[in-house]
């Protein structure tokens, strides 16, 4: 948090904001800063006969001269975090300039103090006045910056700092997200302080090259001048901390020559931390558009019935089966329930759950009265899903199942009724997030494939259709082919997740608008007849060798990925995962591309500190091959866009 000179001189946090008023009193910042530069010149250039008292009283002089403006600074900074809107922010700094200008910003002193004193401190420090030699040379800022910067979600940020710090954050750097962590602000910061051609060195946790964090840090800075020109992009912390970070230098105007990725010799880095390519995110393409749902968001286990359950909120299912032999109609209203845990343990991808589903139904019919005669009202009353609906609505409420519905107002209302949002707190028997358009697409459907959203291993699989997908599982619709699966479960993809997918420990997150809706799959993927055939071989075999074993996803691609592991059977689902990319490969018409793969590790680990922990081996494609896969899908993902930006074109015209 801090001001440069001229928002000071402006009394206000925006770079472009012009001088508040005529004769204001931070228009003599420039005179008091210019006096302590002066000073502070003379107590560098002092000869050794200088006494210690003449330096120590030029120092004491220096302060003085900036402490009106670094106070006044500091009131601006307080203004911005008055208020959550900009009309309450500029009605507090209205105030503020009005008393600096009448020369009553000392009064804010004590309050200044009490804020930076806080259990969540306000301490504004503004570099252009404690460091006026370096901001008011010709080339002004630091000539390098090296550090460490504290890495935090928003989440984080949020709790740990004063009120509306994230918002003074998007304000200080143009273009941010509210969901980058706080290291992509420290990148900014950094960049805005160095001179033009300095650098900074930093390390930053490995999503500083992923979605959000990305984009407002590395993306900005690499279309705003900014080379990146070394980076290590996986390097384990030295000591027991489980951390692997990246360790980045970025130079501010251009750099000659080449860069250094990983300890070799490229062209360029990317704001991807890639070596081809361009810094901004691959475009979503309308051909993967309304195939790929994050599941529902149930918000409530109270909607669920589940022995499994610890925190006693769940029903067990001995008393569904009860409400089902008493009420046969009950499970009209009662789904399978499966996420991300079952399909990556289970062997046969079983759900143990059960979860009420009242989908988007109204709560109860009613004597609605004079208000409804009008049949438009009627219609467009209906159409909202209002709770209450005619005693003739012919279609299904929550009420026809009062035995399901008196569980959810015990389980879920209660809970339902604090919540912030009001869509949620009215329709207390409804899910948090139905994911309507999801339940559309399965419609017809035997099975769909889907994937946990956070996952070790990238393994995909079927699960029936007429089942509740819980929001941790992303799932794929109509996609119920072997053609697709191969497509999806093949590395070519699999390298595309993982770089575009945000990392979580040594798993990663697989966001299906940032790789689903942007993979350019080869042509006829979801048909392709080698791909159907490849495909269904190696889900066959996979799904028998998982119940001979009774393992589920996780351990078998555990066992795939030891290199101590030669189990005939792992053996053999390697080939065939190796048979299925070639298959892929070749429907690209990449038939140059090797498919051989070793054990590699995934970041470079000191193996005597590293001891008998579980090594961080993949068998997988080596670098060169999976860069070389990786830079060839980019380049196609831009032609397809630009291809379907002419279709768009051509159609436009032809209306």
């Amino acid at each position: 948090m801090g001001l440069t000179n001229q928002q000071i001189a402006s009394f206000h946090w925006k770079a472009d904001a012009p001088t508040f008023q005529p004769g204001f009193e931070a228009t003599k910042a420039q005179e008091q800063l210019a006096r302590a530069k002066e000073l502070r010149r003379r107590i560098r250039e002092a000869g050794e006969d200088a006494s210690d008292r003449v330096l120590r009283d030029m120092l004491d002089e220096a302060e003085s001269a900036t402490a009106r403006v670094r106070q006044t600074g500091s009131l601006v900074i307080v203004a911005f975090f008055e208020g959550a809107k900009p009309k309450q922010r500029e009605k507090v700094r209205a105030r503020l300039a009005q008393a600096v200008a009448g020369g009553k910003g000392d009064e804010y002193a004590s309050d200044l103090e009490a804020r930076r004193d806080a259990d969540r401190p306000l301490a504004p420090f503004h570099w252009e006045i404690e460091f006026p030699e370096v901001f008011e040379r010709e080339n002004p800022g630091f000539d390098a910056i090296v550090g460490n910067p504290p890495f935090a979600g928003k989440n984080s940020v949020a709790a740990a700092n004063v009120d509306h710090y994230p918002l003074w954050l998007k304000q200080l750097h143009a273009e941010s997200h509210g969901n980058a962590d706080l290291v992509a602000h420290f990148f900014r910061r950094s960049f805005d302080l160095i001179r033009r051609d300095g650098a900074f060195g930093l390390i930053a946790t490995n999503t500083i090259a992923q979605g959000d964090t990305r984009s407002t840090g590395l993306g900005w800075m690499c279309q705003h001048g900014g080379e990146v020109y070394r980076a290590t992009t996986r390097v384990k912390w030295p000591g027991m901390a489980a951390v692997v970070v990246s360790v980045l230098h970025v130079a501010k105007g251009p750099v000659a020559g080449q860069k250094m990725l990983d300890e070799r010799l490229v062209d360029q880095v990317t704001a991807f931390l890639f070596h081809r390519g361009g810094h901004q995110d691959p475009a979503r393409l309308g051909a993967n558009a309304g195939k790929s749902f994050v599941g529902s968001y149930v918000l409530g286990m109270g909607f669920t019935f589940d022995d499994t359950d610890k925190k006693g909120v769940a029903t067990p299912l001995a008393e569904m089966r009860r409400l089902i032999e008493e009420s046969p109609r009950n499970s009209e209203a009662i789904f399978p329930y499966i996420g991300g845990q079952e399909v990556n343990n289970s062997p046969d991808h079983a759900h143990h759950r059960y979860v009420i589903n009242f989908r988007d139904w109204p709560l109860r019919r009613d004597d609605i009265g004079e208000d409804w005669e009008d049949a438009d009202e009627l219609r467009r009353k209906i159409l909202q899903r209002e709770p209450v609906v005619p005693k003739d609505y012919p279609g299904p409420v929550a009420a026809d199942w009062p035995d399901l519905l008196a569980i959810l107002a015990e389980k879920v209302k209660p809970d339902r009724d604090r919540q912030n949002r009001k869509a949620r707190r009215e329709r207390w028997w409804h899910y948090g997030d139905k994911q309507p358009g999801l339940y559309s697409r399965c419609a017809g459907l035997d099975r769909v494939l889907a994937i946990s959203y956070t996952t070790q291993q990238a393994a995909f699989a079927f699960l029936p259709s007429g089942t509740v997908y819980g929001h941790t599982l992303i799932v794929f619709a109509p996609l119920d082919t072997y053609a697709a699966f191969c497509a999806l479960q093949s590395r070519a993809h699999e390298v595309w997740a993982r770089f575009f997918g945000s990392t979580l420990g040594d798993g990663f997150r697989y966001p299906p608008s940032d790789v689903f809706e942007t993979f350019p799959f080869p042509e006829n993927w979801t048909a392709h007849p080698a791909l159907e055939a490849v495909g269904k071989e190696y889900y066959e075999f996979r799904a028998d060798l998982m119940i001979r074993n009774d393992e589920g996803l996780t351990k078998t691609y555990n066992r795939f990925h030891d290199r101590n592991e030669h189990d005939p059977e792992i053996v053999r689902l390697r080939e065939l995962h190796t048979a299925m990319d070639r298959a892929v490969l070749d429907a690209y018409g990449w038939s140059d591309i090797p498919t051989d793969c070793s054990f590699e590790l995934d970041y470079e680990i000191d193996e005597e500190e590293w001891g008998r922990k579980k090594k961080p081996y993949r068998y997988r494609w080596p670098d060169d091959v999976r860069d070389e896969v990786l830079a060839r899908l980019l380049e196609l993902n831009g032609e397809r866009a630009a291809q379907e930006r002419r279709s768009q074109r051509q159609q436009e015209g032809g209306q």
